[in-house]
C-alpha cells in the first residue's frame, strides 16, 4: 500500500447495542471496549470525522458496503454521514454493492456519485483483476 500511496483507514469507535431490537441500550466505545455479547451496529462519531476528513483530499473513492445497520434509524448516522462525505468529495466516486446503493439513495446523494454498481462482490473481484464470467461470455469468440 505504501508503494502505491494508498491509505487504508479502520474505524476508531463504534455504536454498540445490547441487541438489535428497537430501543436497546447503546454506547459509543472503542474496539477494545465493546462489551461481551454486544454488537457493533454503526461507526462512531470519531470515525465519521476521521473518514470524512480523509475523503476530502481523495482523488478516487471506492466504497463497498455500508458502515453499519443503516436500515434502522438508530444506526444509520455513520453510513449517511459517509454517503454525504463521498458525494461532497471532489473525486471520482464509485459505490459498490446493493446495500450501499440503497444507502446512498436513502441518504439522497445518489445523483452526486460518479458510478453505482449493485454488484458488490463482483465489483471488488473486477478491481482485483479477476475474470468475471458474465464479462468473459461477452468477449468469448465461441458465442
Amino acid at each position: 500500500l505504501r508503494e502505491s500511496n494508498v491509505k487504508f483507514y479502520l474505524p476508531v469507535d463504534f455504536v454498540v447495542a445490547e441487541n438489535m431490537n428497537d430501543g436497546a441500550a447503546t454506547k459509543i466505545v472503542t474496539s477494545q471496549e465493546i462489551p461481551q455479547a454486544w454488537a457493533g451496529l454503526d461507526i462512531g462519531p470519531a470515525t465519521v470525522r476521521l473518514f470524512s476528513e480523509a475523503l476530502q483530499d481523495a482523488k478516487t473513492i471506492i466504497w463497498n458496503g455500508p458502515m453499519g445497520m443503516f436500515e434502522k434509524d438508530a444506526y444509520s448516522r455513520g453510513t449517511f454521514a459517509i454517503a454525504r462525505a463521498v458525494a461532497d468529495a471532489y473525486a471520482t466516486t464509485i459505490v459498490g454493492g446493493g446495500d450501499t446503493d440503497v444507502a446512498v439513495h436513502k441518504a439522497g446523494v445518489a445523483d452526486s456519485i460518479t458510478f453505482i454498481s449493485t454488484g458488490g462482490g463482483a465489483s471488488l473481484e473486477f478491481l482485483e483483476g479477476k475474470e468475471l464470467p458474465g464479462l468473459a461470455a461477452l468477449t468469448d469468440d465461441k458465442n
